[in-house]
C-alpha cells in the first residue's frame, strides 16, 4: 500500500534519521503556525489524500504563505480539496503545515525492487522537484546493489560523480542517502522516493532535508507493523488492477492506469495524455481501462504490464486498442515488441481468444513495430487494423468502437 506526504513521511524519515523539516497536522493552534512561520518567514501547506495520491503540486493543491491568516485561508480551501487521480475524483481529509526550507539545489532519490532482476535499484538525480519522467536520461543515474551488504557511501559517490554534482552537495547526501536503505529494509518498504530533497545552506555547508515522501509497503510483511501507522492511510480505491500496475512505476515510462469498467469490451493501450483524453471520452463505458503508458517505457517494464493488462481484462474483450500520437522519444519497435510478446505468451498460457487488435501509432522505428505485430498477429490467426501517424486518432479510436459493436453483434 502507498504512502505520500509528509503528514506520515516525516515521522517515518525520522526512524532513520534522516532530516526533515517541522511538520504541524490539521489541529494545529493559531499561536502553533505562528510560532512555525517565524522561523523561515513561509510555510507549505498541504492536503493529506489517503492512499497514495500524488501530482498534487502540477493540480495547485500546494501553496506557500506568509501569514497566519494565508495559512488558515490555504487551510480552509485545502481541507476538503477534490482531486484527480488516475482518472478518479478523491477527496482530501486535513491539510499539512510544513516547515519552509530554502535551497540551492533539489535532489530525486528513489528505491525499489527490479521486476527483472529482483535486485534493489536505486535512482538519483540532481534535477529535483519535478516529474522524474520529464528529464532527459543524461541528468539520471541508476544503480543497484546487493542486499546482503546494502546501499553504501561509494554506491552515492560514484552516481553523483556521473551526474557532475556540484562536490558541496556530495558530502550531505553521502551522509543521509545510505540511511533510506536502513528504512527500507528494515520496515517492510517496497518502493521509497524523496522528491525533492531540499539542500539548505547551514553557514558554509549544505544539508539535505527530505521535504516529500513516497512509500509503498508490503501490508503481509511483519515488519510494516514496526511503523504503527493508523489503518485509515491505507483506505483507497484503487482496484488490485491498479494497485499491481502502479507497483511498476519507474523513473523511465509512465504506468498510470484507472479501471473505467468491470464489464468493459475494449481494452485500450494509450500513450500519451492526448490519447487518453481522446480515448477515454470516445470509449466511454466501453473501455475496460484508461491509462498513460508514455514516457518511453523499457521494454521488461512494458512486457510486464501488457501481461497484467491481458491477465485481468482480455478473456472479456472483442478489442485490444494500441493508440497514440506522434511520439518524439518513444521507441515504438521496443513498446510493441513488448506488447505483442507479453500477447503471444498469454495465448500460449491461456489458449486461442477471439479478438480483434486496432493500432494507431507513429514515432521512432514504427515500421519496424507494425512488422513485428504483423508477424506475432498472422502466427496467432488474429485479424487487425493498423493506422499510421497520418491518421486521425478519433477515426482510430471510432473505427475500434464499431469493430466492438460488430463483435458483439456476432455473439
Amino acid at each position: 500500500m502507498r504512502i505520500t506526504g509528509m503528514r506520515y513521511g516525516a515521522s517515518i524519515l525520522k526512524l532513520a534519521g534522516f532530516p526533515v523539516p517541522e511538520v504541524l497536522n490539521s489541529n494545529a493552534t493559531y499561536e502553533e503556525i505562528e510560532k512555525l512561520l517565524e522561523k523561515r518567514g513561509k510555510l507549505v501547506i498541504k492536503p493529506i489524500f489517503y492512499g497514495g495520491v500524488g501530482k498534487k503540486g502540477k493540480a495547485g493543491l500546494v501553496k506557500i504563505v506568509s501569514s497566519v491568516n494565508e495559512a488558515m485561508e490555504a487551510k480552509r480551501k485545502l481541507y476538503f480539496a477534490e482531486h484527480t487521480f488516475h482518472n478518479e475524483k478523491v477527496i482530501a481529509n486535513g491539510v499539512t503545515f510544513e516547515e519552509f526550507i530554502p535551497s540551492e539545489f533539489e535532489v530525486y532519490f528513489n528505491l525499489n525492487v527490479s521486476t527483472i532482476t529482483r535486485r534493489v535499484n536505486f535512482t538519483l538525480s540532481i534535477d529535483g522537484g519535478v516529474d522524474i519522467e520529464d528529464l532527459p536520461p543524461d541528468r539520471i543515474v541508476e544503480g543497484s546493489f546487493d542486499i546482503l551488504t546494502g546501499l553504501k557511501n561509494y554506491h552515492i559517490i560514484d552516481a553523483l560523480a556521473k551526474l557532475n554534482a556540484p562536490q558541496e552537495m556530495v558530502s550531505a547526501l553521502v551522509r543521509h542517502l545510505p540511511k533510506l536503505w536502513e528504512l527500507y529494509n528494515d520496515y517492510g518498504f517496497t518502493m521509497i522516493e524523496l522528491n525533492p530533497i531540499r539542500m539548505e545552506r547551514v553557514g558554509k555547508r549544505l544539508n539535505a532535508i527530505g521535504c516529500d515522501f513516497k512509500g509503498m509497503l508490503d501490508i503481509d510483511n511483519p515488519l510494516a507493523a514496526r511503523l504503527n501507522l493508523p489503518a485509515e492511510i491505507f483506505e483507497t480505491n484503487l482496484s488490485e488492477f491498479e494497485i499491481e500496475v502502479n507497483q511498476l512505476r519507474t523513473y523511465q515510462g509512465q504506468s498510470d492506469v484507472a479501471v473505467i469498467n468491470p464489464e468493459g469490451t475494449i481494452t485500450s493501450f494509450m500513450f500519451g495524455g492526448g490519447a487518453n483524453s481522446a480515448a477515454t471520452e470516445i470509449l466511454s463505458e466501453k473501455t475496460t481501462i484508461s491509462s498513460d503508458f508514455g514516457g518511453n517505457p523499457p521494454y521488461e517494464k512494458m512486457y510486464n504490464i501488457a501481461g497484467i493488462v491481458y491477465d485481468y481484462w482480455l478473456e472479456q474483450s472483442n478489442v485490444l486498442l494500441i493508440i497514440g500520437g506522434k511520439a518524439n522519444n518513444t521507441d515504438i519497435f521496443v513498446t510493441f515488441k513488448a506488447m505483442f510478446d507479453a500477447l503471444r505468451d498469454y495465448f500460449v498460457k491461456h489458449g486461442r481468444k477471439e479478438i480483434f487488435v486496432v493500432a494507431g501509432r507513429g514515432g521512432p522505428n514504427l515500421i519496424q513495430g507494425f512488422a513485428y505485430a504483423k508477424d506475432i498477429l498472422e502466427s496467432l490467426e488474429i485479424p487487425y487494423r493498423f493506422f499510421g501517424y497520418d491518421s486521425s486518432m478519433i477515426e482510430v479510436i471510432q473505427y475500434a468502437v464499431d469493430v466492438d459493436e460488430w463483435m458483439e453483434k456476432r455473439r
